[in-house]
């Protein structure tokens, strides 16, 4: 699709669907599952509170992800590289944290930790925050600077990447 192309809502929302379910379903749920963190253990007395944590972490995970694919079709594309929307998105839960879909994924998985009281679960989320802060750094930070120019740097300098900001960036008007 070409950079400045509006793509159609249906179409976003098919595509922007087909890759979250494919890409948070084979990372966030076959994955963990067939390297056999599913599987509940009880390490310590009263873990059952530690359970109810991971459940609300997990829900509270998806809310960043699922904002965040709303906000890409809002603006004519996807989270698909390759159909990203034409303009820079940093409205939502992008205003606060550059990162969104990868900080809600690590939430989740965090959460998925909790649940099954997994130390490889727990191994597991920090080597995929290494992979998402190798991806961010090497290849997304490059291609948007690229696609965007100065105002992407601006956003940059003013949302982190990983840890929220409490009040809301508003870009500056041109």
């Amino acid at each position: 699709m070409p950079p400045d192309r509006v793509m159609s809502r249906p179409t976003a929302v098919l595509l922007a669907t087909a890759w979250g379910v494919g890409l948070g379903g084979t990372f966030g749920v076959w994955l963990p599952w067939y390297l056999g963190y599913w599987h509940v253990n009880k390490p310590l007395p009263g873990w059952v509170i530690a359970q109810v944590i991971g459940v609300v972490l997990v829900v509270l995970g998806m809310i960043p992800i699922v904002q965040a694919f709303v906000a890409f079709v809002r603006a004519g594309g996807t989270p698909v590289p390759a159909a990203s929307p034409p303009r820079l998105v940093v409205d939502g839960f992008y205003a606060h944290v550059r990162n969104p879909i990868y900080v809600g994924f690590l939430v989740v998985l965090l959460g998925q930790a909790l649940i099954f009281g997994s130390l490889g679960m727990l191994r597991y989320a920090a080597i995929a925050w290494i992979i998402a802060a190798s991806a961010v750094r090497w290849y997304e930070q490059p291609r948007l600077t690229r696609k965007f120019g100065e105002p992407y740097l601006e956003y940059l300098r003013a949302v982190p990447a990983w840890i929220p900001r409490i009040h809301a960036w508003t870009p500056p008007q041109r």
